[in-house]
């Protein structure tokens, strides 16, 4: 083995040619991460789409999220809660802002992701989608967050409500729900 060959994994930490002790909790780091990231990009991705995102919106949205998580990991005591909220409110930014920007080219998509070409069939499968449209903005952020399963306790927490407002909130959108399907899905 050379200087410049990296340390075997199965070398433990402290031993010769071993990754010191700052370079070893940076390969924790990482790996809890990796496992975080794929258990929680596409229902980030499907959390912001309910909130109404378009689909590349939401994947551009749960990905600079990620990337803030990563950055910030070690501070984060509640990851799952931390990106949903992070996610939701960079969702309302630009909602809110009316500024175009132009795209030089498009990043290629990754299987953990939806493709881009699937997003017509994904919908179709989730006719959901136009209940959710139909809604009040409230109405629909609270639902979000409860089809992501969150409790109204929890959603309060993060939309700094009260938990009545939560429940209110979530009473009324279950009654339109239930509206839309008996007219058939027609917009109210």
């Amino acid at each position: 083995m050379s200087d410049h060959d990296p340390a075997p994994a199965s070398v433990p930490v402290g031993h010769p040619g071993a990754p010191d002790e700052h370079e070893a909790a940076r390969l924790v780091v990482d790996q809890e991460f990796s496992s975080f990231y794929r258990a929680t990009i596409r229902q980030l991705v499907g959390f912001l789409v309910n909130h109404g995102a378009a689909l590349p919106v939401a994947t551009d949205i749960a990905q600079d999220t990620m990337t803030k998580a990563y950055r910030r990991w070690s501070e984060i005591d509640r990851p799952r809660a931390w990106v949903h909220t992070v996610a939701s409110r960079a969702l309302v930014r630009t909602i809110t802002d009316t500024r175009e920007e132009l795209l030089g080219q498009v990043p290629e998509p990754t299987s953990l992701l939806p493709r881009p070409d699937a997003a017509a069939e994904w919908e179709v499968r989730h006719d959901a989608l136009r209940m959710l449209r139909s809604l009040p903005i409230r109405q629909r952020q609270v639902l979000a967050w409860t089809l992501s399963d969150y409790t109204p306790a929890e959603i309060a927490e993060q939309l700094r409500m009260t938990p009545n407002a939560v429940s209110a909130s979530l009473k009324k959108a279950r009654r339109a729900a239930a509206a839309y399907l008996r007219a058939g899905g027609e917009e109210q």
